[in-house]
Parts: C-alpha cells; structure tokens; sequence
C-alpha cells in the first residue's frame, strides 16, 4: 500500500508514543520507508534508540545547523508525507498557531508552507480533545488541508487510531486520489439465508476481497460504502486482514451496512446506490432461498428444503442506474480460463457491466489470488495479493470516470 513512499514520523509527549515502535514497523511491512523526528517530551517516553531501531534510520531530536525540517518536509524534502502520531493537545494547537519551537512542530510548519502533505492522529485524555480551543485548532488546520485520523474515544480517554487507519491515511494522503470526490459502493462477503433460528444456507466467502476494494477505493480518494455480508465458514488460522470497527460499526476506510440476506444485501445496496459513482459486486450472494421455520427444527427428522432463486443484485441495481458503472465478480469451480471468460463475458453483455473480475473458487479465504480481469475486448490475468488485485480494480475504476468525464 505504501511501496515507495516515504513517510517522516513525528512523535510527541503522549503515552500513546509508546506505540510508535509498531507503528513504524507497519509502515515498513506496508512498502514505506521511515524516518523519526521526536520532541524532547517524546524522548522522556520512548528512547530514541527504539525509533531508531524501528525505523533502520537516524532519528531527528533537535534542529540543527543541517536544517533537518527543511532536509525532510521543505521544498524537494525527502518525505512524501509527514505524519505526526501520536500528536498531542499541545502539538495541535502549535500547529494552528505556526508555533515552531520542537523538531516536531518546526517540520510541520514547514511541510505546510511547501506542500508537504501532512497527517495528524491526536491521542490524548477526552476533555483535553473536547477543549474548544484544541477543537478550534483541529478545524483551523484540517482546513489547510491537514488529514486527520479521527482517535478512539473509549474510557475517557482520546485514544489514538489503530494501525490500519494511520496506515490508509498516509496511503491516501501520499497518492494521487485519482477517485476523490466519487461515492463507491462495494458489496462483500456472504449471504445466508435462514432455515431456523439456528441453521442457515451460506457460502464460503470470507470477505477478504470486497474489504481490499473497498480500501483501495478509499485510498485513492474516494468516499466508500461496504456493504457487508456474513463470513462464510472458515478455519481459524490466526492470519488475515483485521476488522477495526469503530463505535459506530464502521471501518477505518469505509462506511459499513452489515446485512445477512440476500434480500437484506439488495435492499441496502439500493439504497447505497442511489448517488453512488461506481458499484463493486464483490460479494457471494447466495442465489437461492428458503422459507424459514420461525422455531428450531428438530434433528433426526428427514427433511426436504423447497428452494426459490434470489434476484439478481447486478440486474436490479442496472434497471434502477442504467449509466452507473458496475464491476462484478464470477466464481467458477471448473479451473478452466477459457470457459471462465465465457461465463464473465455473458454476465458482462447481459447486465451492461464495466469490466468482470472471474476467479476460481479454490481463493475463498485465501489472501492471495488468481483472477482475470474481462472487459469486452479482453482479457488480463493477475496473481498476485489481493490487495493488489484490489489496487488494479481501484485503478480501473478511476480510468473508467476519467474516460467518461473526458
């Protein structure tokens, strides 16, 4: 998410600084390279020897006659991005008021005056980060066009933001946001549709896809919907995406609808469609359904399932937004590519569809994956991450709107 980018990291006086050493290495697992600037307050909290260990590079504690903050965030400055976490009531309102008398604050100024994109995430107690004058510097700032990544507000305390959302914002702040100002929806995961209270009819989709389109999208600028279903039946294997969901049931990079049913997946993707830009069919929606027993069904009975089709999510949202770009998903089990572009090109001409990502059933689940990507004319096959699946996707849609808007 991060290859190639090069992000200063400013660490000031909160003790969420002690979560800077995994913060770093993050950045680095995500491609970044890492450098530390630290305030005197930082430094009475984590050793700079930590950053330096965590970042394989030199760390910024005071501003010298070598004009570190002109070296890392001035005009052709080494960093591509300046993120300051964790950032303290303190730090924010110097920031609002170009006060720079700490490296921290001294960089900042002068990422802002060049252009340096910059990135905030507060971590402090909650009244401090309800204080009218720290709110007043948050809005003074954001809107210079700083980024701020919202901190959790859990126990009184203004917590700062997990991993994954620093992560996504300095991802976006760093990128050309090629899809700012569009509104993407995605579907994800399974459906399931109730037999009893207890039993139910699914499938094995773990999600995995639909959330790395989802972050791709976001990253690229634009505003997202995910629209996610159950996850299907999976080992526990300890590896994985996380699902940092905030207190409102949302993700870092998107705005979350939690369904079950198919019924439930259309219905809430309609409603998510009415403005949207582009929509992301990635999910496994289960292409049949039951009436459901409203009690338990008994064990050792025989039983017999009378099962009716769903309707076609692709179908009803193109009836509804004739010009709205879709992108579908085609799983097949045959592990033939050739009878799998067939079948994505029939979807492809019968639903008007921007392009078909078609794949094997074997990636359920897997963080890694083969899949082609069918457009009318052609066809490209990727293997590789999902998340660079979901980068290629991401980058489709962006040239689709640019094509449409030249």
């Amino acid at each position: 998410m991060l290859e190639g980018v090069n992000v200063a990291l400013g660490v000031t006086g909160s003790i969420a600084a002690v979560k800077t050493v995994e913060l770093a290495h993050e950045l680095r697992r995500q491609g970044a390279d890492v450098r530390g600037v630290m305030t005197d307050s930082a430094q009475g909290i984590i050793h700079p020897w930590a950053v330096e260990f965590a970042t394989d590079d030199d760390v910024v504690t005071e501003i010298t006659g070598s004009v570190e903050h002109v070296d890392l965030c001035g005009y052709d400055g080494w960093a591509d991005v300046f993120l300051i976490a964790p950032a303290t009531a303190n730090t924010v309102g110097k920031i609002a008021g170009a006060v720079d008398d700490t490296p921290v604050t001294t960089c900042a100024t002068t990422a802002l005056g060049a252009d340096t994109p910059v990135v905030i995430a507060p971590a402090m107690h909650e009244p401090m980060y309800d204080h009218p004058g720290v709110l007043e510097a948050i809005d003074t700032v954001s809107e210079w066009g700083v980024d701020f990544v919202d901190p959790r507000l859990e126990e009184g305390k203004a917590k700062i933001a997990s991993e994954e959302a620093i992560v996504c914002d300095v991802a976006r702040a760093a990128g050309d946001r090629s899809l700012e100002g569009e509104r993407v929806v995605v579907t994800s995961g399974a459906t399931a549709e109730a037999i009893d209270p207890v039993r139910v009819i699914t499938n094995r989709s773990s999600g995995k896809m639909g959330r790395a389109v989802a972050r791709a999208c976001y990253v690229r600028g634009a505003d997202v919907t995910l629209v996610h279903g159950v996850v299907g039946p999976r080992p526990i294997t300890g590896t994985g995406d996380s699902l940092e969901i905030d207190g409102d049931g949302n993700l870092p990079y998107a705005t979350v609808r939690n369904v079950e049913s198919a019924s439930e997946m259309l219905e809430a993707t309609r409603e998510a469609c009415a403005d949207a830009d582009a929509l992301v069919s990635a999910a496994a929606i289960g292409d049949y359904t039951v009436e459901g027993s409203d009690e338990k069904i008994r064990s050792g009975q025989e039983l017999s399932l009378a099962l009716e089709p769903t309707p076609k999510l692709i179908d009803t949202i193109r009836e509804e937004r004739p010009e709205l770009p879709i992108v579908g998903f085609k799983t097949e089990t045959s592990g033939d590519e050739r009878a799998m572009i067939e079948q994505a090109r029939t979807a492809l001409e019968r639903a008007g569809l921007a392009f078909v990502v078609a794949n094997d059933a074997s990636v359920m689940g897997a963080d890694r994956t083969t899949a082609l990507l069918v457009h009318a004319e052609d066809a490209a096959r990727y293997e590789g991450t999902k998340a660079g699946l979901a980068g290629e996707i991401a980058d489709s849609i962006a040239a689709i709107g640019g094509d449409a808007n030249g």
